[in-house]
């Protein structure tokens, strides 16, 4: 007779073992259609295993108690005008681009982990990815309840969903999870379980709920912190999955090594963003782009990638060009949407004379050799009331979608571009990386969406920036976007704040 109560790794084993069952009259082949067409081999789904053994009755109760604290908290944070402890109304700009740029991917994170859900046959794995997935789901919405706050007072934040599927830059994003979701499970479960989870997630929360802790805004932290429980349980299971592939078989491991070469490197071209917001956009600064890169992947990364060393697994390819572009990213992106920031959906701004000594402390051997004479002639040409603009639009990757904005390591003042010609046509890169990339499955790139290539085409609302602007992005110009300073932000919260 089987006992009354039973105990969690019990519980897990009845849930993600016991509810499995042997297909009779059916071809598993045909209810799994997805799980051989990579080549990943799996030998016994039985060996998979979750360090959490988590259950569903144990998920809904963690959760409904997260819940209940983190609204409380916002709720708090909205009864006392929270927005107003704020450091300074440049600070906003990073939220309006972690709502627009990264919580639209937790969506696509969402719906990624529930189609691989369906199509692992392992049901330990399916029972994990659903979790992740419902994890994804909540995550979005609890950023947009903590965000929502923000769009009361300030502009830029209304139209989120629109612009995700429209902005220029918002396609670097967008094409990092579609070429993950559009890839087969096995590899999805990597992209995104893995490189991105495991190896690059602290890159991305860490500095982005560190500064909101610095400079103010409770209601980021609050959701931050909500979601720290969740991230760990996701980092597990992209350990897990890695772990797991590399001990069914042999055969499996230069599929991974592939795989963790793509996702690495499309990551860190995706981080980019998360760069220019720690060295640019917080008014109180937490690290530098460079300590975090330093921290969170040649310290805690180069140790992974020692641990997985026994499994054949190598560092992933160009990381040693990463490590030089830690002195560079974050300025050569800040510069370009300083200089495009009439077509962006927020304000961007000179650093002040304080920041720009702060940059050179952080980057001596490059800022000041290289960019800060950029922004003291950027001063200038303000002061002459000829803020600059660049009226051009630039040339996009055909692989991460970024702007041809970065350099060559060992030549920072020559733009990085390589080429190749696929059935005739001639394809551009911002990088080695990515055009290996390309090379590896161009039938797939050659698709790709670039929305600089559209405008041109005449598919994105009229011939003028300005129809653009209003009838397709849908941001108010002057309003939303250009210089912080004497924008509606800015006077309100001067308003605000009683400054003159």
């Amino acid at each position: 007779m089987a006992a009354k109560k039973l105990n969690i790794k019990d519980k897990y084993r009845l849930l993600t073992r016991d509810l499995d069952w042997e297909f009779s009259y059916e071809d598993r082949q045909q209810a799994f259609p997805y799980e051989e067409f990579e080549g990943i081999k799996i030998t016994d789904w039985n060996k998979w295993e979750d360090p959490f053994r988590l259950t569903m009755d144990s998920y809904w109760k963690y959760q409904a108690e997260k819940e209940k604290k983190l609204y409380a908290i916002l709720d708090a944070f909205s009864q006392n005008n929270g927005h107003l402890n704020v450091t300074d109304p440049r600070y906003v700009n990073a939220i309006k681009l972690f709502l627009t740029g990264i919580s639209p991917q937790e969506y696509q994170a969402y719906q990624g982990f529930a189609h691989v859900g369906r199509q692992l046959g392992g049901v330990g794995a399916r029972v994990a990815c659903q979790m992740q997935s419902l994890d994804e789901l909540r995550h979005l919405q609890t950023q947009i309840h903590a965000m929502s706050h923000y769009n009361k007072f300030f502009d830029g934040f209304q139209e989120f969903s629109h612009m995700q599927d429209r902005v220029w830059y918002l396609s670097v994003p967008r094409s990092f999870f579609h070429d993950a979701r559009s890839g087969g499970p096995f590899e999805f479960m990597l992209a995104i379980g893995f490189a991105f989870e495991y190896v690059l997630t602290n890159l991305l929360f860490v500095p982005f709920m560190s500064g909101a802790a610095h400079n103010g805004d409770m209601a980021t932290v609050t959701f931050g912190f909500s979601a720290q429980s969740d991230e760990a349980r996701h980092m597990t299971l992209g350990l897990e999955v890695i772990k797991f592939l590399l001990e069914q078989h042999e055969d499996n491991l230069p599929i991974v090594q592939k795989w963790i070469d793509k996702w690495f490197w499309r990551g860190t071209r995706l981080l980019s963003l998360v760069a220019m917001m720690m060295d640019y956009m917080l008014p109180n600064k937490v690290m530098s782009w460079k300590e975090a890169w330093e921290v969170y992947f040649e310290d805690a990364g180069g140790s992974l990638f020692k641990d997985l060393a026994r499994y054949g697994i190598r560092m992933p390819k160009y990381a040693e060009v990463i490590e030089k572009e830690k002195e560079h990213v974050s300025h050569q992106a800040w510069w370009t949407f300083y200089a495009h920031g009439h077509v962006a959906g927020f304000h961007t701004w000179i650093p002040s004379d304080e920041e720009l000594d702060w940059l050179s402390a952080q980057y001596p051997d490059t800022f000041d050799k290289y960019y800060r004479p950029l922004w003291e002639l950027a001063k200038e040409m303000e002061a002459k009331g000829e803020r600059f603009y660049n009226a051009g639009l630039p040339q996009l990757c055909q692989t991460c979608q970024i702007p041809m904005l970065f350099t060559e390591m060992d030549n920072p003042n020559q733009n990085s571009m390589r080429d190749f010609v696929y059935q005739g046509e001639r394809y551009h890169f911002c990088s080695d990386g990515c055009c290996d990339i390309f090379k590896e499955e161009p039938e797939k790139y050659v698709q790709a969406w670039l929305p600089v290539h559209q405008i041109f085409q005449g598919n994105c609302g009229g011939p003028d920036v300005g129809d653009i602007l209003k009838d397709y992005y849908h941001m108010n110009v002057g309003v939303d976007n250009m210089d912080i300073k004497g924008s509606p932000d800015e006077v309100r919260w001067n308003q605000w704040k009683g400054i003159a």
